[in-house]
């Protein structure tokens, strides 16, 4: 009775093993729902999806903007034909000389820069501090900037984690980016944004904005 109990347990855990190495073989579980994340502005509203082979990036984003941590933060730096550039905490006070620059004792995310993800026309990637004090590259915990050259920038493949893609609103991306601006590029009138999250299943979201998965 012992020997028939133990040959049943050893295979059950052998079929366990092999079902576990099979899911591992398969890669990650595919889900069938996804964020879209809004960014209300008053120039319009902006959509973008936050991909899941960045899951760092992803999840914090997802949830600073759960917390409302975005709401009243601005479009700080836009360049026309390049890119905007938002998300900084210092944006929400009075003191325009410190957009950008961040928290000293900010957490920083490791780097997911991945070959497969380019800077084509709106995609979404995290802002850096400059190799020679960031040499492992990794991202500011909240700023992130969108690609707005129709052409893409594609020269900064490789050095910057893009981890998202607007699927609505590019035209707003352009308005936004064509907007009068002082030094170091801060917009003359504050662009303040506010972003929420809605979960849509991946057909409703193709359906909706021509997002292919």
């Amino acid at each position: 009775m012992k020997t028939i109990f133990r040959r049943t347990l050893w295979v059950g855990l052998v079929l366990s093993l092999m079902v576990s190495v099979a899911q591992a073989a398969k890669g990650p579980r595919k889900t069938k729902k996804d964020q879209v994340v809004t960014i209300s502005t008053p120039q319009g509203t902006i959509r973008l999806v936050l991909f899941e082979v960045t899951p760092l990036h992803k999840a914090n984003f997802l949830k600073l903007a759960a917390s409302g941590f975005y709401n009243g933060t601005t479009f700080h730096r836009v360049i026309p034909g390049f890119m905007i550039q938002g998300g900084d905490p210092n944006s929400k006070d009075d003191d325009p000389g410190n957009d950008g620059a961040g928290t000293a004792d900010a957490q920083l995310i490791p780097a997911e820069i991945r070959p497969e993800l380019s800077h084509k026309r709106g995609a979404v990637a995290a802002a850096r501090t400059p190799d020679f004090v960031n040499p492992q590259r990794q991202s500011s915990p909240s700023q992130f900037y969108i690609v707005q050259n129709p052409q893409g920038t594609p020269h900064l493949d490789g050095q910057y984690t893009v981890f998202g893609q607007v699927i609505s609103g590019q035209d707003v991306v352009d308005q936004i980016a064509r907007q009068a601006v002082a030094e170091r590029n801060r917009p003359v009138t504050d662009i303040k944004m506010t972003v929420t999250v809605d979960k849509l299943k991946k057909k409703k979201i193709t359906e909706l904005y021509g997002y292919q998965y």
